[in-house]
């Protein structure tokens, strides 16, 4: 590890993490619905759960979070943005497995990707992008 010129050791952006309600919940559709794997769920404290999933084969992961006390409830524009390698095939695959997206791939022309929107069980919303 090397530390950067202003004195800290980042590395990347290693996880993000999601507000929900129910983790069951929340864990069933990101790895049943969205396909990622699970890479942690892990008990710690007192009664709560590390719960870690991620595109198979990516990087940054999403942990799945219980909000805190006064903290973000579930429902809000993540920032998290996937990326696709055939974006009108996951659109309809998740439109067809129930999956709240917007109605339409949005193209814009270059340099904008192709993309859209959906909601997770939660009303979270993540954005997909195209890979064209």
């Amino acid at each position: 590890m090397t530390e950067t010129a202003k004195g800290t050791h980042f590395s990347e952006v290693g996880r993000i993490a999601v507000t929900v309600a129910d983790q069951d919940h929340a864990l069933e559709f990101y790895v049943g619905t969205l396909g990622f794997e699970k890479r942690a769920d892990i008990p710690f404290g007192d009664g709560h759960r590390w719960i870690e999933v991620a595109p198979a084969g990516g990087h940054a992961g999403i942990a799945l979070v219980l909000p805190q006390e006064g903290g973000q409830a579930p429902g809000y524009a993540t920032g998290i943005i996937l990326t696709s390698e055939d974006i009108d095939a996951d659109h309809a695959a998740l439109r067809s497995r129930g999956v709240d997206t917007d109605p339409e791939v949005q193209r814009w022309g270059a340099p904008v990707p192709p993309m859209f929107s959906f909601r997770d069980g939660d009303g979270n919303v993540l954005m997909v992008v195209g890979n064209e």
